[in-house]
């Protein structure tokens, strides 16, 4: 099992690698992430599980928090979310 990376990357960013995390656990690492920061802080959240992309996204909506970004990149999904 791959190691969870969360990281502060720089002033209000951060960064969280679940890559190798299936259902539920990428969301899970996700809003765990997202309450230890601030309002305003941005986080670019790295994930390999596609059916876990909808699941984040609407869990981020839900909570008020934005989705700036969005992409990919060899297998890898790379969403930037803005803490609401």
């Amino acid at each position: 099992m791959a190691d969870v990376k969360f990281e502060k990357t720089g002033d209000n960013t951060y960064s969280l690698d679940v890559c190798g995390y299936v259902c539920p656990h990428p969301q899970m690492y996700c809003k765990k992430s997202l309450q230890k920061m601030e309002e305003g802080d941005i986080l670019q959240l790295v994930f390999d599980n596609p059916s876990s992309k909808e699941t984040i996204i609407q869990m981020c909506e839900a909570q008020g928090d934005e989705i700036l970004d969005e992409s990919s990149e060899g297998g890898k999904i790379i969403l930037k979310i803005e803490k609401g």
